[in-house]
């Protein structure tokens, strides 16, 4: 039987707020499917340093819209991947097209494909433990990080860090996500904002699920969060935390003030990590679990002082 892919059609996605940068496209291999295409965004110059921007669930590229231009236009190259399932990019039907090792295999063929190299590394929410994983299996293509409401699960308390993990606002989530057939997306991202966006803000949100046929990685995504000793991730997370123990380049976090469900990953990075020894970490005010949308500027500034200090 051949396994259904979706392709959110092109018009839901015009006319979007702050977002009409050009379509890039890359074929990524896959074993049941031939090949998947991820969409992403590039701009700035292709021969510069490559900040890399990954999101997390259930967005898209167009959370980074505010803090691309301004990368770009300092010199830099942007590149904003949409995760498979997510954003542009095509879309696998059911939630068992999904695991985590998938996500980390499909953007570690979008990395070599690219030929991405002097990355620095943008990781907010499942951009993390997808994009700290990569960076632990190819180290030497990344210069630096900047973490801003990630986490890295092994489900041990990790030393200096978090008791009681995952706590009732991860586990009432992801029994959403297990129990759930749709999800309102964009009222997804309003919830956890301290301020409402507008209502052409949630439209984009909306765009790539025309309906919840097109929403498996969204609900899947979260119920792959290893949250228990025996699911998978968490013998690769331990291995990805061995790495980052050892990584002594910067390693900056930028966590909002007010998301409940990561803030005490903050700590955790910053002890952990060598390259987080000494750094400017900047805590982001007035914002929730999505910095990039409510503080995409103060962000941005954080990143490119980062830049700077790193490239000079």
């Amino acid at each position: 039987m051949t396994q259904r892919v979706l392709r959110t059609p092109d018009e839901r996605f015009d006319n979007l707020p702050g977002y009409a940068f050009a379509r890039h496209y890359q074929d990524i291999p896959d074993a049941r499917f031939g090949a998947l295409r991820m969409h992403f965004v590039d701009e700035g110059p292709r021969d510069a340093p490559v900040v890399l921007m990954l999101h997390g669930e259930p967005t898209w590229s167009f959370l980074y819209r505010k803090i691309i231009p301004l990368v770009a236009d300092a010199g830099y190259r942007a590149v904003a991947p949409d995760m498979i399932g997510f954003g542009r990019s095509d879309k696998p039907a059911s939630r068992s097209d999904f695991s985590y090792q998938g996500f980390v295999d499909w953007l570690k063929c979008f990395i070599n494909a690219q030929d991405l190299r002097r990355i620095t590394l943008v990781c907010q929410d499942w951009g993390g433990p997808i994009g700290l994983r990569v960076l632990s299996e190819m180290p030497n293509r990344f210069d630096s990080v900047l973490a801003t409401n990630p986490l890295l699960p092994t489900c041990e308390p990790p030393p200096g860090g978090i008791d009681g993990w995952p706590g009732p606002i991860i586990e009432a989530w992801v029994e959403t996500c297990r129990t759930s057939n749709d999800l309102p997306l964009s009222e997804i991202v309003a919830g956890v904002c301290q301020e409402r966006p507008g209502a052409e803000i949630l439209r984009a949100y909306d765009a790539p699920f025309p309906d919840a046929s097109y929403k498996a990685a969204a609900l899947a995504i979260t119920c792959l969060i290893p949250v228990n000793a025996d699911m998978p991730g968490i013998a690769e997370n331990r291995r990805a935390w061995e790495v980052l123990e050892r990584f002594d380049k910067p390693f900056l976090t930028a966590f909002s003030d007010r998301d409940p469900s990561t803030k005490v990953w903050e700590a955790v990075f910053q002890r952990r990590v060598p390259g987080a020894s000494g750094q400017p970490h900047a805590e982001l005010a007035r914002a929730g679990h999505f910095v990039q949308e409510e503080q995409g500027e103060a962000l941005a500034a954080v990143l490119l002082a980062s830049l700077r200090r790193l490239y000079g």
